[in-house]
């Protein structure tokens, strides 16, 4: 119980009961919760300065976690990247090789993903920048495994018709010369017969008597038989599929007509001496993607190691052509 409060009169020097009104008590009352509020204000502003708020610890745990899961994701990304790259790698040098195809260029295995505006997004945050980086190399991954898989789908293919690319490729040398006797000129800068001037040559000759056997050097399909007295004379254009093509030149008779299908060993034609020529021969070319390559090295079915290094010696040796 309150104690009772008690005040002098000073002017009739008596004591007496003191008592508040209701209006007094109303205002000390607003007074002390007054007080408590500025003092609770003051206390919680100081603690929150200096203290997290619970709000604000769970908030920057999630951070923390959010931060740590990043890393973790970046790392993945890191590796799968590794694991990709590993296989862009064998597939150029080593798949593609087998099969004889050509390597995918780099600018396509690393072509962009998207417009210039793809991660506006993702701009006017505080973390924009991890989150931008993170989506650009996911969408850069993602980019080069679509590559990877059409890649995979082309090997499969070609895989599959190992067997047929095999028996249409030349393989063989076209006329009958297992002693190597019959080759009067080389791939590479020669010497023109008539002109005599150094000039490319882009085939192998053959010589042979006029009516010698010419077979073709891989399955493929006639393209062209032209009759001519000029250049090449008459001549047998085979079409071997794979980006390879083969050209026979100088003979005296065809065996084959346009749009024939043809076997390796086939014969397709005789040996002449048509055209632009010193003597009898067989002028014979191999093209890959169009262009003329060294028939040497597709000589491989009927030649045996030590004859394929012989001949290799043979064709590094100034010559004369034939044609």
């Amino acid at each position: 119980m309150a104690k009772n409060q008690f005040l002098i009169d000073l002017n009739s020097l008596q004591i007496k009961k003191f008592r508040r009104t209701f209006r007094d008590r109303i205002k000390r009352l607003l007074s002390i919760v007054a007080t408590g509020l500025v003092f609770s204000v003051a206390v919680m502003s100081v603690a929150y300065s200096i203290f997290d708020s619970p709000k604000e610890k769970m908030l920057r745990r999630e951070l923390e976690q959010y931060s740590l899961q990043y890393q973790v994701l970046n790392d993945r990304m890191q590796l799968v990247s590794d694991v990709l790259k590993d296989l862009q790698d064998r597939d150029d040098n080593i798949y593609r090789v087998i099969f004889e195809s050509e390597p995918i260029p780099s600018g396509i295995r690393k072509a962009g993903y998207g417009g210039a505006h793809r991660y506006d997004q993702l701009e006017g945050y505080k973390n924009s920048d991890i989150m931008v980086s993170a989506t650009r190399q996911l969408d850069e991954i993602t980019r080069q495994l679509y590559v990877q898989s059409v890649s995979f789908d082309q090997v499969y293919d070609l895989a599959r018709n190992k067997e047929k690319m095999l028996a249409s490729i030349p393989a063989i040398q076209p006329i009958h010369n297992l002693d190597l006797r019959r080759i009067g000129s080389y791939f590479g800068v020669r010497t023109d017969p008539f002109y005599k001037v150094k000039k490319f040559h882009y085939g192998v000759d053959f010589s042979a008597s006029v009516g010698t056997e010419v077979y073709a050097t891989g399955n493929g399909k006639v393209i062209d038989v032209s009759n001519s007295s000029r250049g090449y004379g008459n001549t047998i254009l085979l079409d071997h599929g794979y980006s390879y093509q083969t050209q026979y030149s100088h003979l005296s008779r065809f065996a084959v007509k346009p749009g024939q299908e043809v076997k390796r060993g086939q014969v397709i034609g005789y040996v002449g001496n048509t055209g632009k020529s010193s003597a009898p021969h067989l002028h014979y070319e191999v093209h890959k993607n169009g262009a003329p390559v060294n028939p040497i090295f597709y000589f491989f079915n009927d030649l045996s190691p030590a004859d394929f290094e012989e001949i290799i010696v043979l064709s590094s040796r100034a010559s004369q052509t034939m044609d």
